[in-house]
Formats: C-alpha cells, sequence, structure tokens
C-alpha cells in the first residue's frame, strides 16, 4: 500500500492496524512519508515508539520503529508536525526556485533537487550549516551572483503573492509530451510503465492566467506559497555534469543566515564611514587606492634595489681570478635571480646576491655557478642547484650577512 503522505499532507494524526510488526512495521495504511525523490523521510511515533525510517520496499512502507510493536494491534499514529510543515514548505519552495530560473535562464534543465535536515534539528533554532536545500540546474546561461539575487528575489514574491499549489495526476504520455512539465532523468524513469503522473502546480498569480512552475513530483507540499515563509539562497556550486546546484535555506536556519549577512553589511558600511546602499561605490574606491598604494610600494622598491645595486658596484672583491660582486639585497628568489643575471659580465664576472633565506648566483662563465652554491650549502646547510652560468640555493641555518662575508671573504 502507497503512503497517503503526498495525497494528504495535512493529516498528521491517525489510527491504523499493524499488519506486520516487530521493529519494522507495516500498517494498514500509513501517512508518513518515506524516504525518496530527495526528500527525506517522515518523522514521530507509531503506538508512542519513536519512528526512526520510514522507506517504501517492494510495495509497501516499512517504517522503522525503535522499539518493536505487536502484529495486530490497532494504533495511534503521529507525524512530526514541524519537520513535516519544514518537508513541505522546503519542497514547494524548490518548484518556486525552478519556476524562477525559467524566467532568468536559457535551455533550463531539472538535474535534481534534495532537502538536508540536521538529524538533531531542534525546530526552534536549526543550525543553518546543515539544514538547506539544493536545486540543480542545467543551463547554458552563466549563474552569477546577480542571478543569485534576482532568484530569491522572485521566489519570495511568488511567496508573496499567495498562489495557490495543486496537485494530481495526468495521464504519462501527457504530462512527457507537455513541455511545461518539468522532469528530472530520475523523476522520467520512475514513471516508466505508469499510466499517470503525479504534476505539482504552482499556479497564477490573482487575476493571471500563467502557472509559475510545473513538475512532476511526489513529494509533500503546501497548499499555498503563502505558507514557504521566507527564503534565502545560500550560494552556488558546480556539482560537476554540466550542472549548477544552487542551495537555499526556508525557515529560522534563512532568516538567520540574512541577519547574519546584514549585520556583516552593517559592520562593513561602519568601517568605512558610508551607508549600507553606498558600500559597492566605497569597495570600489578602496580598491582603487590599494592598487594605487600597490604600485608606489613596488615603484619605491625598485628605486631601493637600483640605489644598493650601485652600492654594489663600487664594492666588488677580487677572489679566484675573477671579479665578485656579493651583497644583500631584499628581494624574492625569482627577482633576486632576475636582477643577478642582468648584472653578470658587465658589473663583474660574478655576481651573488643575497636575499632573506635565498642565494642566486650568476656568472660570465669564468667561475662555476652551481659551485659557488654547493660552497655555500655545504657551510650554511640547504640546498640548491643550477647550471655554470646561474644558480639558485636556500633553507640556510644562517643570516645574509653571515652568508655574504663567507662569500667576499
Amino acid at each position: 500500500m502507497e503512503s497517503r503522505a503526498s495525497a494528504e499532507p495535512y493529516t498528521l494524526d491517525f489510527d491504523a492496524r499493524v499488519e506486520s510488526g516487530g521493529e519494522s512495521v507495516v500498517l494498514s495504511e500509513t501517512y508518513f512519508y518515506p524516504e525518496g525523490g530527495g526528500q527525506p523521510a517522515d518523522r514521530g511515533t507509531v503506538a508512542g515508539v519513536e519512528v526512526l525510517d520510514v522507506q517504501s520496499r517492494d510495495g509497501e512502507v516499512v517504517h522503522t520503529l525503535a522499539e518493536p510493536v505487536a502484529e495486530g494491534r490497532e494504533v495511534a499514529c503521529r507525524v512530526d508536525p514541524e519537520f513535516r510543515r519544514y518537508c513541505q514548505r522546503a519542497h514547494t519552495a524548490s518548484h518556486a526556485l525552478y519556476g524562477a530560473g525559467r524566467r532568468l535562464f536559457d535551455d533550463l534543465g531539472y538535474a535534481g533537487f534534495g532537502i538536508e535536515a540536521d538529524p538533531d534539528r531542534d525546530h526552534a533554532t536549526p543550525d543553518p550549516a546543515r539544514e538547506k536545500v539544493r536545486v540543480d540546474f542545467e543551463t547554458s546561461s552563466e549563474v552569477d551572483d546577480a542571478a543569485l539575487v534576482e532568484l530569491e528575489r522572485l521566489v519570495n514574491r511568488v511567496v508573496w503573492e499567495g498562489r495557490e499549489v495543486t496537485w494530481g495526476a495526468v495521464p504519462r504520455e501527457d504530462a512527457l509530451a507537455d513541455a511545461s512539465v518539468a522532469f528530472n532523468t530520475k523523476t522520467e524513469e520512475g514513471v516508466a510503465g505508469a499510466d499517470s503522473v503525479r504534476v505539482v502546480e504552482i499556479g497564477p498569480a490573482t487575476g493571471g492566467d500563467d502557472p509559475w512552475d510545473r513538475a512532476a513530483c511526489g513529494g509533500t507540499h503546501v497548499a499555498n506559497t503563502r505558507e514557504i515563509g521566507p527564503v534565502t539562497v545560500l550560494g552556488r556550486s558546480n556539482p560537476g555534469e554540466g550542472r549548477t546546484r544552487v542551495e537555499f535555506a526556508v525557515g529560522p536556519a534563512g532568516i538567520e543566515r540574512r541577519a547574519s549577512e546584514r549585520r556583516a553589511a552593517y559592520d562593513a558600511a561602519r568601517g568605512l564611514g558610508v551607508a549600507v546602499t553606498d558600500l559597492p561605490e566605497a569597495v570600489e574606491r578602496a580598491r582603487e587606492r590599494r592598487e594605487a598604494l600597490e604600485t608606489e610600494v613596488a615603484d619605491l622598491e625598485s628605486r631601493l634595489v637600483a640605489a644598493r645595486v650601485a652600492a654594489l658596484r663600487s664594492e666588488t672583491v677580487a677572489r679566484d681570478g675573477a671579479e665578485w660582486l656579493v651583497g644583500h639585497v631584499a628581494l624574492d628568489a625569482n627577482a633576486l635571480m632576475e636582477q643577478a643575471r642582468s648584472l653578470a659580465g658587465d658589473a663583474a664576472n660574478v655576481v651573488a646576491l643575497v636575499g632573506d633565506g635565498s642565494l642566486a648566483v650568476a656568472t660570465d662563465g669564468v667561475v662555476d655557478a652551481g659551485d659557488v652554491a654547493d660552497r655555500v650549502t655545504d657551510e650554511f646547510g640547504g640546498g640548491g642547484g643550477g647550471s655554470p652560468t646561474a644558480a639558485q640555493a636556500g633553507g640556510f641555518d644562517a643570516d645574509p650577512d653571515t652568508v655574504v662575508a663567507f662569500l667576499r671573504d
């Protein structure tokens, strides 16, 4: 026997006979929703015993209980009203989001849906990180930040409009031929061989005639979009196979997320001394100022290096029958090597520049640069290598001045 949860989602208390007892119970009828289609199983009690899981198996709905219940008993059953309501809201919101996607994106395909519910759910303050809903889109359109904002705006508009939500059976061939009915691959496979398909519709706004969304779906839904409450889009990701996943939250989890973002926006505005609505311009001005300062700093650093190199040109030493330019220059390893190459053969036969933890050696071929690097690592540890005319080393257990003194002696 099928569950009646989808057909009558507001029925939460009912009596039934236990047709198969134990800890895995089959009832004469049930309004518990078995896990499926991206929606988790209902929670609640049977004969006062906690329901741990509900699954469809071989045409029966099996309720897994915390304790066994005897076969043949007439029992009172209760679906957890808070969790059922959350799933109704979340599931219907996913249809509203897909309807918004229809109006924003090209070549839209429905690639999946799922409700993530906190197993230790506190109805008053659910954890936003553990309670969210996902809808997977297939589209050639870019789902950027502006699209996320528009998705959220449109969904909350539909909630505000209080559109009627209906569900009913449609002949399978008619549903498959109707381009307005959204199917995903699993849904389409699931109705193979069936005579009819259950179609859920979010109807038109008052005075209109254009339904917001129609989809083949077997879940539980609210009867009017106003029951969904506020919807907060959390973000997007790319789960692969060309899909874009949009995650959102309903109820307290979404409200907490929105409040958190508002607090962050107010803090940022206060820090920049502007109104929240002026944040984009203020951030752009801060970015331009940072780039100007970075350019100024880079120019000053370049001038300092040039001055330092000019000083080193007058301090060359003779060693191993060659002229050496040796000194400490505050550059990273790559810039140090570039500087050494530019000086070798011009300022001296051997140029050995020591940075903070690195060494660059370039020569005109009179002295082997690799041998110089080896002598330094033999003395101060670390490692390095290179060619006869260019070598690098690093990881020394000595400060730059000590390495410079070693090379100059």
